[in-house]
C-alpha cells in the first residue's frame, strides 16, 4: 500500500508532484466524504497556480462519493471555516499551503461544526482510505454548487465583532501579499464604507497572484517585514497589517513602522475581549505568557494555557467557553467565529480600541513591551532535539522554582523563564524567553542557552 507523506500533525502539505498531485487529491477527497459520512462539503481555494487543479481534484472525489461540494472558488482559510457552519456542512476543505515554498501545496480540513479533525482517529481514517484506495462504490447526486454569495455573510460576521461607531479616522497600509486576501479585504473595505467608518487605506500587492512577484507572503520571517513597515512610514499612517498566504495570520506594524510581536497583541486583544466581558476565560500558548497573564488578572479575567497548535487552541477555547485565544505566531481565535482563527476579526479590534482610547498602537504598548520583554521565538537546527532538551534541563532545571511540561519545556526563575520545544511542523527546535523588565536578563539567557543547544546539537 502507498503512504502519503504529505498527511501531517494537523492537516495535509507535500511538494508538488513528489507528495502532492491530482490523483493523491482526488483520492483525499473521495476519502474525506466516506470517512466522516459527509453529504455536503465546503471547497476552497488560495491564488497559487497549482490549486485551481487540485481543487478540481477534490472536487472530483467528493463528487463521486455522491457529495454536494459547496465551491466558494479563491478564499481565505477562514471563509471555509465560516461557510462550513453557514452552510451547514459536513465539513470543508480549504486547498492552500499558505506561507510554505513555491513547490508545495495542501490541504485545511474541518468537521461540521467547523470543528477539528482529530488528529488520531479522523485525519488518520481519511489517510488510511487515500492510501488503501477501498472506497465504497460510486454514489449518484454529488454535484458541485457556486457558494461564493456566502462572501457576504462572512463579511457581516466579521464586522459583528466591532462597534463602528468607536472607529476614529485612521489610514491603514495593507499588504495582501499577492495572496487570497485582497478580494476578501476589499468587500469588507467596501462594507465599511457603507457603514460611514472613517477608515482610509493604503493597498500594496494586493492583487492575488500565484507567481508571488515578492515573494511568499510569510510576515513573520524579519526579511518580510521591511517592506510593509517602510509602506506604513512612507505614507504616513497609524497602522500597518500584511496577511499570510490565506490570510489566517495578520501582523500588525505601528505608526513608526516597528512590528508588533504576536505575544503583545494577545494581550491587546484580551484587553479588549475583557472590556466587553468582565470575567471572561482567555486561552493562550505557553511559550511567552506574562504579559498576558498580567493583562487578563488586571482586567479580572482567568487565564488558560493550551498547548501550541491550532487544534488545541480551538479545543481549549470549546472546552472553556473562552472568549478569545491567542498565539504568537499570530493566529487569533474567537469562541463567536466558530472557535476558529481569523486574520480579519483582530486588525479591526485594534483599530477600535485606537478609536476608543486615543492612543496609537505604539503607546498602547509601550509600557507592555517594558514591563515584560521577551525575545521572539529562535529556531535552531538540531541532530537530536530530544538530546539538546534533556541537556538544557540538566543544566538549568535545578535552579528553576517551577516546571512546565505542558508543552516542550519551560522553566521559571522568578525574574525570568524560558519555553523551549519541538516545532510540531518542521524540524527546528524553538527557543522563547521572557523576564519581568529586564531586558538584560532576556539577552544573557538567549546567549547561555543559544550557546548550549549549539554544543549540545
Amino acid at each position: 500500500m502507498t503512504t502519503y507523506t504529505c498527511f501531517k500533525a494537523y492537516d495535509i502539505r507535500g511538494k508538488l508532484g513528489e507528495e502532492l498531485n491530482p490523483d493523491i487529491a482526488r483520492r483525499v477527497g473521495r476519502a474525506f466524504a466516506e470517512g466522516l459520512g459527509a453529504r455536503r462539503v465546503v471547497l476552497g481555494q488560495d491564488c497559487r497556480a497549482s490549486s485551481a487543479e487540485l481543487a478540481q481534484a477534490v472536487a472530483e472525489g467528493l463528487v463521486a462519493a455522491g457529495v454536494e461540494v459547496l465551491d466558494l472558488g479563491l478564499c481565505g482559510t477562514e471563509e471555509m471555516y465560516f461557510a462550513t457552519t453557514a452552510l451547514d456542512a459536513d465539513g470543508g476543505i480549504e486547498v492552500t499551503a499558505s506561507h510554505n515554498p513555491m513547490d508545495y501545496n495542501g490541504m485545511k480540513m474541518v468537521r461540521r461544526g467547523s470543528a477539528p479533525l482529530d488528529a488520531g482517529s479522523g485525519l488518520a481514517r481519511i489517510k488510511a482510505l487515500a492510501e488503501s484506495g477501498a472506497f465504497a462504490e460510486a454514489r449518484a447526486g454529488g454535484r458541485v454548487v457556486d457558494a461564493a454569495g456566502v462572501r457576504a455573510a462572512f463579511v457581516a460576521r466579521v464586522l459583528s465583532f466591532v462597534d463602528l461607531g468607536a472607529l476614529r479616522p485612521l489610514k491603514i497600509v495593507v499588504n495582501a501579499g499577492n495572496g487570497a486576501a485582497g478580494p476578501t479585504f476589499d468587500a469588507i473595505a467596501a462594507a465599511l464604507a457603507a457603514a460611514g467608518a472613517p477608515l482610509q487605506f493604503v493597498r500594496m500587492h494586493h492583487a492575488p497572484d500565484g507567481s508571488f512577484p515578492h515573494g511568499i507572503p510569510n510576515p513573520l520571517l524579519p526579511e518580510n517585514q521591511p517592506v510593509t513597515a517602510q509602506a506604513v512610514v512612507a505614507a504616513g499612517a497609524d497602522m500597518g497589517v500584511a496577511w499570510d498566504g490565506d490570510f489566517d495570520r495578520c501582523f500588525l506594524f505601528d505608526a513608526q513602522g516597528n512590528f508588533v510581536a504576536g505575544e503583545y497583541l494577545v494581550g491587546l486583544l484580551a484587553a479588549v475581549f475583557l472590556a466587553k466581558e468582565p470575567g471572561a476565560v482567555i486561552v493562550h500558548d505557553p511559550r511567552v505568557i506574562w504579559n498576558t497573564q498580567d493583562v487578563v488578572a488586571k482586567a479580572g479575567g482567568r487565564t488558560v494555557a493550551a498547548p501550541t497548535g491550532h487544534a488545541f487552541l480551538k479545543q481549549a477555547l470549546r472546552d472553556t467557553g473562552a472568549v478569545y485565544g491567542g498565539e504568537m505566531s499570530a493566529h487569533h481565535y474567537f469562541r463567536d467565529f466558530m472557535s476558529c482563527d481569523s486574520g480579519m476579526i483582530p486588525w479591526l479590534l485594534v483599530a477600535e480600541l485606537m478609536g476608543r482610547s486615543g492612543h496609537s498602537l505604539a503607546d498602547l504598548l509601550a509600557l507592555r513591551r517594558a514591563a515584560f520583554p521577551s525575545s521572539g521565538e529562535i529556531n535552531f537546527r538540531v541532530s537530536d532535539a530530544k538530546a539538546v532538551v534533556a541537556r538544557i534541563e540538566t543544566v538549568y532545571g535545578p535552579q528553576a522554582r517551577t516546571r512546565d511540561d505542558l508543552d516542550g519545556l519551560s522553566l521559571d526563575f522568578g525574574d525570568w523563564r524560558f519555553n523551549l520545544r519541538s516545532s510540531n511542523t518542521e524540524p527546528l527546535l524553538r527557543l522563547n524567553v521572557e523576564s519581568r523588565g529586564r531586558v538584560d536578563l532576556v539577552e544573557k539567557a538567549v546567549a547561555e542557552i543559544s550557546d548550549l543547544i549549539r554544543a549540545a546539537g
